[in-house]
């Protein structure tokens, strides 16, 4: 029995249970009306499964071990950020579910189901990784892993410098309105979406033995994700309609997504909507 099968029993449990507790969420923001936990949950859902699958799976303590301490530290620093930044700070609810809710209109609460239970269904997407490489029999820590960790572990560390940076510019009340363009987002705008795309692909050299091709699954969806879908294209709208012409300058002059020296302004006139 391979790792795949071996799993399948975990993974179909835990799906009923984070569609339980992402249900319970959903009645919660039914009377906050305010969905931005719904990330925290998210990120904290995958560290709880990964914890789980290494009490319960039969595979290499060693790789088990290995897996729930990463995947707890990874949960663990993105949760907090989530929670502090986002929902005990007491900021208006994220403009992703503010513009959902627009668009929803009278459908809102069943709307608003659907999306929590999307939710529920890429926290088992995400986790199963950790998951199913529980099960895996490997005895040793591999080189790739190794590298792995490496990558993983520098890339957290520039996703919490750039989410510092960030807060930093915030923190100035002179900042109202202006675009940060301080350390790392001098470089990149979305430098948080990138190093948490490279955290990914950390991930990925840690799944690799015992997932072969499929640890890129991940990493994959976590690009479209951020990159196309529900993290840069709300977050450039939204800046786009609070910061006007300073943000048309910044995407003028920065890359979207990978980090490089920014062009210069009379470069970036010319070629607006090229981006990276």
């Amino acid at each position: 029995m391979n790792v795949f099968s071996s799993a399948a029993p975990f993974l179909g449990i835990a799906w009923a249970a984070l569609a339980a507790g992402f249900g319970v969420l959903w009645w919660r923001q039914t009377r906050s009306r305010d969905a931005t936990s719904v990330d925290a949950g998210w990120s904290g859902a995958i560290g709880s499964l990964a914890i789980l699958a290494a009490i319960f799976a039969d595979g290499s303590p060693l790789q088990r071990i290995l897996l729930a301490v990463v995947a707890t530290i990874w949960s663990s620093r993105l949760t907090w950020h989530l929670l502090a930044d986002r929902v005990w700070s007491g900021a208006p609810e994220d403009g992703r579910y503010r513009a959902l809710r627009e668009h929803f209109g009278d459908r809102e609460r069943i709307g608003f189901f659907w999306v929590y239970q999307l939710q529920a269904f890429l926290a088992l997407f995400f986790a199963a990784p950790f998951v199913i490489a529980s099960w895996g029999t490997l005895e040793q820590i591999l080189p790739i892993q190794l590298g792995g960790l490496l990558v993983a572990a520098a890339s957290m560390f520039l996703e919490w410098l750039a989410d510092r940076q960030l807060a930093q510019h915030r923190a100035d009340p002179n900042n109202r309105g202006v675009t940060c363009r301080r350390g790392l987002w001098r470089y990149s705008r979305h430098p948080n979406y990138f190093f948490e795309w490279l955290v990914w692909c950390g991930f990925g050299l840690i799944h690799a033995p015992a997932l072969g091709y499929w640890a890129t699954a991940a990493p994959t969806a976590m690009l479209l994700s951020v990159r196309y879908f529900s993290g840069i294209p709300f977050t450039e709208k939204r800046a786009l309609k609070t910061r006007g012409d300073d943000y048309r300058r910044y995407i003028a002059t920065t890359n979207a997504f990978f980090p490089w020296p920014p062009r210069s302004a009379a470069a970036g006139e010319r070629a607006p909507e090229i981006e990276a």
